[in-house]
């Protein structure tokens, strides 16, 4: 018979308030999101120390729902609570993340993903007894959306400012005018970033989600970029060759059933002395070095998610959202290119520049 194992009560009461803490972290996604969805942060955003009573009233809310709503707010540290005078303040740098829908941290719709992937819990856990895949036009429509809105800011701080000039003389063919291919392009918000700031190229957006494409069609006609932006349905390794100056790759090659395929088609399609932008979730190579907050974020979205897709579309290399310079590297070596420099990173982001 096996020895029954010592438990060591610190580490089981630090391990359980860990656990404990990600629970509370669950609850107060919804609560961020019934207070974004309301304005409540919007109707504190500037204005000082607030009473539950004004609070409630400048949302128009039910003010019992709203003091509850504070007080657990309060407790998370998503607001300040002054005691002598029983007010609440949504700080300035609060405000960022929660209240300002252009700031590069702003988080709210964020929550739209984890939403999803409980809706979508029975398919995947047919997934993991089964081995099929998911794809993403069978998901829930809130994990389109959430992603979109997730990455949208970052790329709006980043994209045209920092990531573009990182990559040797790509702003410069940009501003003279190239064809331009967006593959994986979603809801188009990297496409419009691009067609706004380089009026003098035009951009195609690719993707195999059609409910997404319309909205990224919707976005370029009220943007007024509707003549120099299209979007179709097409896979990674069958979108029209249009001799491209730069195709771009946002957070979708990890998702991809056959990146070395879709490497290969972009060698094929791509304008001499052309480029590619790919950009993939921050990652190192191996395991031991992503045990970390953003890691743990990263390989529970590869999951449920990415991994899934992967192997819908047949999963020839399964990549997952970790997937490391080295193994993307690779990919692209194997589909006959010979530079692969890593150009920029963020925190959540690797950014490389890639010629044949």
């Amino acid at each position: 018979m096996l020895d029954t194992p010592k438990i060591d009560e610190a580490k089981l009461e630090a391990f359980a308030t860990r656990a404990i803490g990600d629970l509370t972290a669950g609850y107060t996604g919804v609560m961020v999101s019934v207070g974004s969805k309301l304005g409540l942060y919007k109707a504190m955003a500037g204005a000082g120390p607030l009473s539950a009573q004004e609070i409630a009233t400048l949302a128009d809310c039910a003010e019992r729902y709203v003091s509850e709503w504070l007080n657990a707010q309060a407790a998370g540290g998503y607001l300040a609570y002054h005691a002598l005078s029983d007010t609440y303040e949504l700080m300035p740098e609060q405000a960022m993340v929660l209240a300002d829908e252009d700031s590069p941290v702003y988080i709210p719709h964020a929550w739209n993903v984890p939403a999803s992937m409980w809706f979508d819990e029975p398919k995947t856990l047919e997934a993991f007894r089964t081995g099929k895949g998911i794809a993403w036009g069978e998901r829930d429509g809130r994990l389109s959306c959430g992603s979109a809105a997730f990455y949208r800011n970052g790329y709006r701080a980043s994209l045209v400012p920092q990531w573009l000039p990182a990559l040797d003389g790509v702003v410069e063919q940009l501003e003279g005018g190239i064809e331009v291919a967006d593959v994986g392009c979603g809801y188009g918000h990297s496409t419009l970033l691009m067609a706004e700031a380089f009026p003098n190229s035009r951009f195609h957006g690719f993707d195999t989600h059609d409910a997404t494409l319309a909205e990224g069609r919707q976005n370029a006609a009220a943007a007024g970029l509707s003549n120099r932006i299209d979007f179709a349905h097409a896979r990674a390794d069958e979108y029209p060759d249009g001799r491209y100056g730069l195709i771009c790759f946002f957070d979708i090659l990890h998702d991809l059933g056959d990146p070395v395929a879709a490497a290969r088609h972009a060698a094929k399609v791509l304008a001499p002395g052309g480029t590619v932008l790919l950009v993939e979730p921050f990652a190192h190579d191996h395991v031991k070095d992503n045990l970390s907050p953003v890691a743990q974020l990263y390989y529970s979205a590869s999951t449920l998610v990415c991994c899934a897709h992967a192997i819908s579309e047949g999963g020839t290399m399964v990549l997952g959202a970790q997937a490391g310079q080295a193994r993307l590297a690779e990919v692209f070596r194997k589909a006959g290119f010979t530079h692969f420099r890593r150009a920029a990173e963020t925190p959540f982001n690797l950014i490389f520049e890639v010629r044949r």
